[in-house]
């Protein structure tokens, strides 16, 4: 069994950021020893260089290999992105081993909300997401609309090019943040699942602190969202008929 955990939107440091919830959310991932730790964006509220300082403490302390990041909209600002690159090196990180392959993209811009991929971008992803292994693209902007999060923005101006992409190439699993509510959809085989926000108030409606629990095995995979302020499974999805 591989497990994966999948945490997004933190936004450390910043005036909605919860401190006791990155406590528990330390302790929830050292107790559930995931094999990998994917973060899909906006670590930071405003992509300063002291955030981020804090930001590559906190995640290296969890001492969780491969950590796999990218940034986020909010990282991005003030030319965030530049200093994501000095901290946690390329924004398009890639890992691969005998049984998976993980493709990381920077969907953001500088200085606004929206999301973008790129044509340059539509190759990689076929190229480097093939084979038989399990192939997981992650990102921090969300490819498809997250039903209860209201009107909807922010959604890639090229998102239908980059599934199109992800299809042709068999993709297992698009992982996202952005909207901060937690979410899962079936697409042709593929699933496009969007973690909450960790560590921030920003919540939606009557939504909780979250961060997404995935585990693989050979033709089942189970995901778990897991309440960090509760502390507790509150969502199980049984992703049966899933081919690696």
């Amino acid at each position: 069994m591989i497990k994966i955990a999948h945490v997004s939107d933190l936004h450390l440091t910043g005036r909605h950021f919860v401190k006791s919830w990155s406590e528990n959310l330390r302790e929830l991932l050292l107790d559930a020893k995931p094999d990998f730790l994917v973060v899909t964006g906006d670590i930071t509220d405003e992509g300063y260089v002291y955030e981020y300082e804090r930001a590559a403490y906190y995640l290296e302390d969890l001492k969780i290999k491969p950590l796999l990041i990218v940034p986020g909209n909010h990282d991005a600002r003030n030319e965030g992105y530049k200093v994501f690159e000095k901290f946690f090196g390329d924004r398009y990180p890639t890992y691969e081993d005998e049984n998976l392959v993980f493709l990381g993209l920077d969907s953001t811009e500088p200085d606004i909300d929206d999301g973008h991929i790129g044509r340059e971008n539509y190759d990689l992803i076929r190229k480097k997401l093939k084979g038989k292994r399990k192939k997981f693209l992650f990102l921090h902007h969300h490819l498809l609309p997250i039903p209860g999060t209201g009107r909807e923005r922010n959604i890639p101006v090229d998102a239908g090019d980059v599934i199109k992409s992800c299809l042709e190439a068999g993709v297992d699993f698009v992982l996202s943040g952005h909207k901060h509510l937690p979410w899962v959809w079936c697409l042709e085989g593929a699933y496009f699942v969007t973690a909450g926000t960790a560590t921030s108030h920003r919540l939606k409606g009557f939504s909780y602190p979250s961060f997404n629990l995935l585990y693989l095995e050979e033709e089942v995979a189970e995901l778990r969202i897991i309440d960090v302020n509760e502390r507790c499974v509150r969502v199980t999805y049984r992703l049966d008929k899933f081919k690696g």
